[in-house]
């Protein structure tokens, strides 16, 4: 079997895998559901989330050390990630091959490389300066991450449409930000009818990591002099643009061994040679590195003009989220509490509410079946890197052990008396009251001290001793737009407490 075939069938096997993987994200105790899977099987293998979280939090979640096996194992052998096991990578390498089945004479030179291939080493460097810039640090990652950025792609966008037609989920599946979701996986997707492997080459800040990191490959592309004759039909199919005909850029291979393929005379060998016809280390600029940590020092308070900041505290998360400046310090913006949420009220986070909490999750409790579910404790035992902390059923509704600290508390519900239908209209309306699950209720009546029509109308109260901000009422008013009550963050729980 040749080597390229091997690499193809890896790359449908990962891929497959990944697909299934966010297939079954689904709550439930059948084989298709979470049930008993390794869903975050792919983001434990991401070292950029790794290294992002570290530089912001000063610590490592347990699960993200298995990045340190694609670290050694791109120390022995090269960009392995990105040419075998990248489901993103492989997406974009099939549609290259479909937009691109030219004559290998136009492919050598749609393959050359472009010193604008070390854009992806200015992102990250901007990244990480993001990351590591002290008490303001954000984690940004996700947004250009490819596992991050395909697994949000792939829970917000077309699972979606499968759910609401297959119907895996419990309920049908919706998303406020699916156009933003859209706009930029089609748009990476379809760059690649102008570049082969555009996003690749171009953007992505882990392949840029892997980049750095292959410096340090034990196992190489190398070029035999004695044996090439500088025909140049292995650069026609080098998904790296690396030039193995030249000057091989050993930082921009992608390991898919086309190279090894196209050469007829055996020139191409991958083996612990040093590379006297490569150029290990990336083709980076002093002036393009200095722009680059000048462009994340400013890119962090740029982010926080726009918007709300963690101060402002203001946005309502799921239960189980950490407090705020830690919590923008340690999402990865996945999506993958979003997909879980058996009620989808778990929302990616839009523009009004920042740049910096872009995609990151809410909770909007007028979307999906119903507000945040008391039995349910789903978001923090999925969440990558403890974001949203796991819960314990007991601890959500205070009960053994912390029942004398009480219920976790989303946020506390008031009623807008000027939509209030009761309030505002003297129409009988007790939905709230009704729905309110907590026991004794948060939601109590007063009858109106000004009876219309001589008929007592009961008028609605909120206990905030006793709301835990669940939604349900807000759910299910039925004033439209946000309702006529509303949670809001006041007196959540914002708890930090992880043993990392």
């Amino acid at each position: 079997m040749k080597i390229t075939t091997s690499r193809r069938i890896s790359q449908i096997f990962f891929f497959v895998l990944f697909i299934w993987l966010c297939v079954v994200t689904t709550v439930g105790e059948k084989f298709w559901q979470i049930h008993g899977w390794l869903v975050n099987f792919f983001l434990y293998l991401d070292p950029l989330g790794a290294i992002g979280t570290a530089l912001t939090t000063h610590k490592l979640y347990a699960p993200l050390f298995w990045s340190l096996i694609t670290v050694i194992l791109t120390i022995l052998i090269g960009r392995f990630f990105c040419g075998i096991v990248c489901p993103f990578g492989a997406l974009h390498q099939f549609v290259s091959h479909l937009a691109h089945g030219r004559k290998k004479t136009e492919l050598i030179t749609l393959h050359k490389y472009h010193k604008v291939q070390n854009i992806k080493y200015y992102i990250l460097f901007a990244i990480l300066i993001i990351a590591a810039f002290g008490k303001y640090s954000s984690l940004q990652c996700g947004l250009l991450d490819p596992i991050s950025l395909l697994t949000r792609s792939i829970n917000l966008l077309i699972l979606p449409i499968i759910d609401n037609l297959a119907k895996i989920s419990a309920t049908s599946r919706f998303y406020q930000t699916s156009l933003l979701t859209l706009t930029v996986f089609l748009t990476f997707v379809l760059l690649n009818f102008y570049k082969p492997r555009f996003f690749c080459l171009y953007i992505c800040p882990l392949g840029a990591l892997f980049g750095i990191i292959n410096r340090f490959a034990i196992l190489r592309i190398n070029r035999n002099l004695s044996k090439c004759t500088d025909c140049k039909l292995c650069n026609a199919h080098c998904q790296g643009s690396c030039q193995p005909a030249e000057t091989v850029k050993l930082s921009e291979c992608l390991l898919c061994f086309n190279c090894l393929d196209d050469c007829k005379f055996n020139a191409i060998d991958f083996d612990t040679a040093d590379a006297k016809t490569g150029q290990v280390s990336p083709d980076l600029s002093r002036r393009g590195v200095l722009a680059a940590a000048f462009t994340g020092l400013l890119t962090l308070p740029a982010l926080r003009l726009f918007g709300v900041s963690y101060k402002d505290n203001n946005l309502l998360r799921p239960p189980g989220a950490i407090p705020e400046k830690d919590f923008i310090k340690r999402c990865l913006k996945c999506g993958q509490c979003m997909r879980l949420c058996p009620t989808n009220v778990i929302q990616p986070a839009g523009i009004e509410s920042g740049l910096e909490n872009l995609l990151t999750p809410v909770m909007n409790n007028r979307i999906g079946s119903s507000g945040c579910q008391l039995d349910c404790v789903a978001c923090g035992y999925i969440c990558p890197t403890a974001t949203i902390r796991p819960l314990t059923l007991a601890e959500k509704l205070g009960k053994g052990d912390f029942s004398s600290k009480g219920p976790v508390k989303i946020g506390t519900a008031y009623v807008n008396r000027s939509t209030c239908l009761p309030w505002a209209f003297g129409r009988p309306c007790l939905v709230c009251q009704e729905n309110c699950p907590v026991s004794p209720k948060a939601i109590y009546t007063r009858p109106n001290s000004e009876p219309q029509n001589e008929t007592t109308l009961l008028l609605p109260y909120v206990d905030a001793n006793l709301c835990i901000g669940c939604g349900i009422c807000q759910h299910e008013c039925p004033v439209g737009s946000k309702g006529a009550i509303i949670v809001t963050p006041d007196g959540q729980s914002r708890e930090n407490r992880l043993f990392l």
